[in-house]
């Protein structure tokens, strides 16, 4: 989760997380070497006098900033659409969940079994235990197998709501008559947060999302104990 005073991106989890981490870096590097560039042009003429007359009209030069640009569109374009298909695939999830947005807390089903359904609500600061997260903690943690490939339906029942865990690289928007789908998959265990992220009220702020990424063998105890 993220920490006070961060200013990059959380910890990856999942690999599409790395990916857009990667590609993050790599499109960062290109906009630091071109607004080097630019402004190293800007200092040259404010502090030299000379002119290149031939330089001033040159096709050669024009040539050069018109497909200088072209390539460096590509160099982003490129791996930027892999990882759009990359998150849009869906290959033999192992366990389905579809996730509800209510006015102001979510809903949770594992349709691979007959009858486990719950609702996870905030945790008001007033209940909080010791070490607990304010505005993130919930009464109800939605536990899932690591390392396996799980798919999320989300939709909503009354307003757009966005159904977000920023570590997993997952952004999904939940809306009312629509079921969108999305896949996750941890490399490790461990609790990850995350809120809605679409303005849906007065209490938007207090529909918080947390994840408990188990093994499997700990993830079958506690579904059974919830069935």
């Amino acid at each position: 989760m993220a920490y006070p005073m961060q200013l990059g991106f959380q910890d990856a989890t999942s690999p599409i997380m790395e990916e857009l981490l990667h590609f993050h870096d790599h499109t960062l590097m290109i906009v630091f070497l071109i607004s080097s560039l630019v402004l190293y042009v800007i200092s040259l003429m404010l502090t030299t006098k000379l002119t290149h007359t031939s330089t001033m009209d040159a096709q050669e030069v024009e040539t050069i900033w018109t497909i200088l640009p072209a390539i460096i569109l590509i160099l982003i374009a490129l791996p930027s659409l892999r990882i759009l298909y990359m998150m849009d695939e869906i290959n033999n999830p192992s366990l389905t969940v579809k996730t509800m947005g209510h006015q102001w807390y979510w809903s949770y089903e594992y349709t691979d079994y007959e009858d486990l359904s719950f609702d996870s609500y905030m945790i008001p600061t007033s209940e909080l235990k010791p070490g607990e997260l304010r505005l993130l903690e919930v009464d109800n943690r939605v536990v899932l197998p690591m390392e396996m490939t799980i798919r999320m339906l989300v939709s909503s029942e009354d307003v757009l709501h966005s159904w977000a865990v920023p570590s997993l690289g997952l952004k999904t928007d939940a809306i009312p008559g629509r079921l969108n789908q999305t896949t996750l998959m941890s490399t490790r265990p461990g609790l990850y947060y995350g809120q809605c992220s679409e303005i849906c009220g007065s209490n938007h702020s207090f529909m918080p999302i947390v994840l408990e990424l188990v093994p499997l063998k700990y993830f079958e105890k506690w579904s059974a104990s919830m069935l």
